[in-house]
């Protein structure tokens, strides 16, 4: 078999259509198979005249009527985005600096800004009974916490063994010795520290006691006037002239799971018979030319199985500014004006066609609302780690989700996914501007999604939690050493948050969720300062004689004091605001039934056993955040190089790598409390034996294997694992299906696939008009490329040759014409594991 047979026989075509082409050559063949019948100076540009043909004959089901359009040089092209109609968005420059702003209206250069909207009459009368409420609620949680936190600190003072801080008088230690009067001052240092930071931690968890508690009570009555979702009946007819655009940003993500998840949700908005109303907008910022080949297949294939042809749209940007956030707003430049909102769905988001119908009611009625935050739910997921978080966040989350909404109403949380957005004011208003300055904090803004919430706002829009609107799902990191590399990316995106604190104009709730955002993980260098003081104090305490006189002439010793008795309630009243949220949520289950999650027992033993697992999560979490936030704050870059693992479980080589420094810690820790006081290592234990096991507790719990013995045993169970719902069963049936033909080594079967090669030359973006010194670079790029091996030929230097159809036309037809020359090529492509059901095309695996 000649070179040129090889090539006909991969050609996805009838055997009677290749026994009709041309044996002579492959130029021929390609000659053949263009119904133009163009000719081209250069043989190897050959291939750009069968591109249609070759799409065609592999994908006929995916193609609209007028897809396959011309450039202006005449090439065939792939239209995989509508056509765009521009909006402007540009964003309002930050004015961090509140003494700057003051010195602007002195000089009489304070402009009102344009993003200041006034609302009609008739929309401040309909707003003002819930805003007047949120205000109210909103001052009852303040007093509620500091009260609260007074009482505690006040006993937490009594509890500190030294207490003759009033007595201590600077003149006095006036030629004194130095290191006399610090052992003398030392002591009192410390505590001080230790009731400042308690003050502080203590307030942070009151905070989320009373949220929690609010949550339960909102849940239980069963009754919430102000819910938003009781502002529609749920089954009005969505008006045709409000259309909605799924949009779903990616990035080298698993493209198997993406596309199962987006097709389970798309064949659910068509069962509503609301498909219609939808767009579907595929925004990828994939890097990987491997990873975009096999995007741009998976697109092909999703459009011919659920018939989306003209909805179903896919594109990838060439320049990746501002990551998701620069995506997103790339997308409403172009095409948002097309759309009265939009639905933001992230690489594992999930959505029934109900919940998204929803949501659109839930825009039409309330015309005010800028963001409607859905509550998703989390599943999917079978490692040991992952189930335990699952069944954490079905359980306590309801509470913490409903207790936000009865706190913040509508001036609330937008968490980034599974949201809808209208789409006018977020272009009018939510360009989000680089934070000026240097260093760490300045630049892009890296969680963009509370800012933008904060935004809409700030112009007079509404930004809801639909905490009880089902039918919304996500995903969770299968394991704990990816959940801190997602945290480490938080943490530092909430710090640089909190830089817009004092920005004009923002409302005071948003100012609090930047606080909030920012204690998220401040409050675990906090903690950690808190035992570290505690146990200096121990130390002064067990190795040095206490100070008994302080004052010359001081009649009566101050003796440090311990009172157990106030200790006992101190430490029980702090257990019962951290616990008593997660028993509240197992009553809230008693009370509505067990059998979802297993009966009575199971889900009080799974209760128990998480418990137990959040103990020992803790302070492995608290000096992983330590670290992710003093590095923030120094500018260190905390490098995360973990190695590709198809079950996601840990290996314990890398265990090692990243818990050894905390086991080490705890090792030293626990001997040295057990040398100086046995009984303050009781109180340590929780602490110490945590990061002494954290290596173990953290490989254990990242096995799949560990995970699906619990469920069997019908541990850990949710509701959507007992009874899934139909969209969740599409989707692992589709992922099934995907990883099944999963298309691997993509570049390279464009390079020498016919029908990937033509669906890269057709979706490829860089067209530029023809020119001699184009030809000059193209004729460098491919000539480079095809003279090293393909291991050599980096990702940069693919995704050049992958984004322009001229190059990706010419190797393709050189090493086919010419195998003996380029060896390498050949000989690599054909070492490779070849998926039969990845190559076959013509939709023919659809199920």
């Amino acid at each position: 078999m000649n070179k040129t047979t090889e090539y006909i026989d991969a050609l996805l075509l009838s055997e009677r259509e290749k026994a009709a082409l041309p044996k002579t050559d492959i130029r021929a063949v390609h000659q053949a198979l263009d119904a133009e019948h163009r000719t081209y100076s250069r043989e190897d540009d050959s291939p750009q005249g069968s591109v249609k043909a070759r799409l065609e004959h592999a994908w006929p089901d995916s193609l609209a009527q007028g897809q396959l359009i011309k450039d202006d040089e005449g090439r065939d092209q792939l239209q995989a985005m509508p056509k765009a109609t521009r909006s402007s968005m540009f964003p309002d420059p930050w004015r961090t600096n509140p003494v700057g702003r003051f010195w602007d209206r002195l000089r009489g250069r304070d402009v009102t800004p344009r993003y200041v909207s006034r609302l009609t009459k008739e929309e401040q009368a309909s707003e003002q009974k819930w805003r007047t409420v949120g205000t109210i609620r909103r001052y009852i949680l303040l007093i509620l916490t500091l009260a609260q936190t007074v009482v505690a600190t006040w006993y937490m003072k009594t509890i500190l063994p030294y207490q003759g801080w009033a007595l201590i008088n600077p003149m006095d230690m006036v030629g004194q010795d130095i290191w006399v009067s610090f052992m003398q001052l030392l002591p009192y240092v410390l505590q001080t520290g230790i009731l400042i930071l308690f003050a502080v931690l203590f307030c942070w968890v009151s905070a989320g006691f009373w949220t929690a508690l609010m949550g339960f009570l909102q849940l239980l009555i069963g009754r919430d006037k102000y819910s938003i979702s009781a502002s529609t009946v749920g089954d009005e007819p969505l008006n045709p002239q409000h259309r909605t655009a799924l949009i779903m940003p990616i990035c080298n993500e698993d493209v198997s799971r993406v596309f199962a998840g987006l097709r389970a949700t798309w064949e659910s908005v068509k069962a509503t018979g609301n498909a219609a109303h939808f767009d579907v907008y595929i925004l990828s910022d994939s890097y990987n030319p491997d990873i975009c080949v096999a995007e741009q297949k998976a697109w092909m294939e999703l459009i011919a199985e659920v018939q989306g042809e003209g909805q179903i749209f896919y594109r990838r940007r060439r320049r990746r500014m501002k990551r998701k956030s620069g995506n997103i707003d790339d997308f409403c430049r172009r095409w948002g004006n097309q759309y009265s909102y939009m639905v933001v769905l992230d690489a594992d988001s999930v959505m029934s066609g109900e919940c998204l119908s929803g949501l659109v009611r839930l825009m039409e009625a309330n015309p005010n609302a800028g963001i409607i935050q859905s509550s998703p739910k989390a599943s999917g997921m079978d490692t040991l780690y992952a189930r335990c978080q699952q069944f954490a966040t079905r359980v306590y989350g309801p509470l913490f989700t409903a207790g936000l909404h009865f706190w913040q109403l509508g001036e609330s949380h937008y968490w980034g996914h599974n949201a809808i957005i209208r789409v006018k004011p977020f272009i009018e208003h939510c360009a989000l501007a680089p934070l000026p300055g240097e260093g760490s904090f300045a630049g892009s803004i890296l969680s963009h999604d509370f800012v933008e919430a904060a935004l809409m706002r700030r112009a007079g829009w509404g930004v809801w939690i639909a905490y009880d609107l089902p039918g919304s799902y996500e995903e969770l990191p299968p394991n704990l050493l990816d959940e801190l590399k997602r945290d480490r990316r938080w943490c530092h995106g909430n710090l640089m948050n909190f830089r817009l604190f004092l920005v004009k104009g923002m409302h005071p709730v948003h100012r609090a969720v930047f606080l909030t955002g920012v204690m998220s993980y401040l409050s675990a260098p906090l903690w950690f300062m808190f035992l570290a003081l505690s146990t200096a104090l121990q130390v002064v305490h067990a190795l040095t004689e206490p100070q008994y006189f302080l004052q010359p002439r001081q009649l009566f010793p101050v003796w440090p004091q311990w009172r157990p008795e106030l200790a006992i309630a101190l430490f029980a009243s702090t257990m019962v605001l951290l616990f008593l949220p997660k028993l509240l949520s197992i009553m809230l289950i008693w009370c509505k039934g067990t059998k979802e999650y297993g009966g009575f027992w199971r889900v009080t033993l799974s209760l128990l056993l998480e418990v137990l697992f959040s103990v020992l999560l803790a302070p492995v979490r608290m000096l992983f955040h330590t670290v992710f936030v003093v590095s923030a704050f120094l500018g260190w870059e905390v490098v995360w190089n973990s190695p590709q693992r198809d079950d996601d479980s840990t290996p314990w080589g890398e265990a090692f790598m990243r818990h050894g420094s905390q086991l080490l810690l705890g090792l030293v820790w626990a001997v040295g409390m057990a040398w100086l006081d046995l009984r303050f290592l009781f109180w340590l234990a929780p602490i110490v034996f945590s990061l002494i096991l954290s290596p173990f507790v953290s490989v254990i719990s990242s096995r799949s294997t560990v995970g699906l013995r619990t469920k069997r045993w019908k541990l850990f169970l949710i509701p959507e694992e007992y009874s899934p719902p139909q969209v969740l069963v599409d989707t692992d049936k589709y992922l099934e299906m995907n990883r099944r033909r999963i298309l691997d080594d993509g570049f390279m079967h464009a390079v020498f696939n016919p029908s990937l090669n033509a669906l890269a030359t057709a979706m490829a973006t860089a067209r530029h008009r023809a020119s001699k010194v184009l030809e000059i670079a193209r004729d460098r790029h491919v000539e480079q490329a095809l003279n090293d091996t393909p291991e050599k030929l980096n990702r940069d230097r693919r995704l050049v040759l992958l984004s322009d159809p001229v190059t990706m036309a010419r190797l393709h037809y050189r090493v086919w014409n010419a195998p003996e020359r380029y060896s390498s090529w050949v000989n690599h492509y054909q070492s490779l594991v070849l998926n039969p059901q990845a190559l076959q095309g013509r939709t023919s695996s659809a199920g």
